[in-house]
């Protein structure tokens, strides 16, 4: 009976790592994004201190930086909360004890 029970879930448990491999992905492409602008914060702080830019011109771009690093932490933690903590197995998927 188990291995009809496997069968019968495999089509839903297989559209289910579907999904966890994509969302693992998202998540890296925005650990990416935000290490990405982590370096052009850093480059930012350079060029400040080295004169190539103005004070008025540093804030600017600081905001928009420190803005959209904001915007990756906050969705990163909204995935957090959407994220299965295990793998679930078929017994139950199916709902037998």
């Amino acid at each position: 009976m188990l291995l009809v029970d496997d069968i019968l879930c495999f089509p839903f448990s297989s559209i289910l790592w579907i999904f966890r491999e994509i969302s693992k992905i998202a998540h890296e492409e925005l650990d990416n994004q935000g290490q990405l602008v982590n370096e052009q914060l850093r480059l930012l702080y350079m060029e400040l201190e080295t004169g190539r830019i103005t004070e008025e011109q540093f804030d600017a771009q600081e905001k928009i930086l420190l803005d959209r690093l904001d915007e990756i932490d906050r969705r990163l933690e909204d995935e957090g909360e959407f994220e299965d903590p295990g793998t679930v197995t078929t017994e139950q998927e199916v709902g037998n004890p």
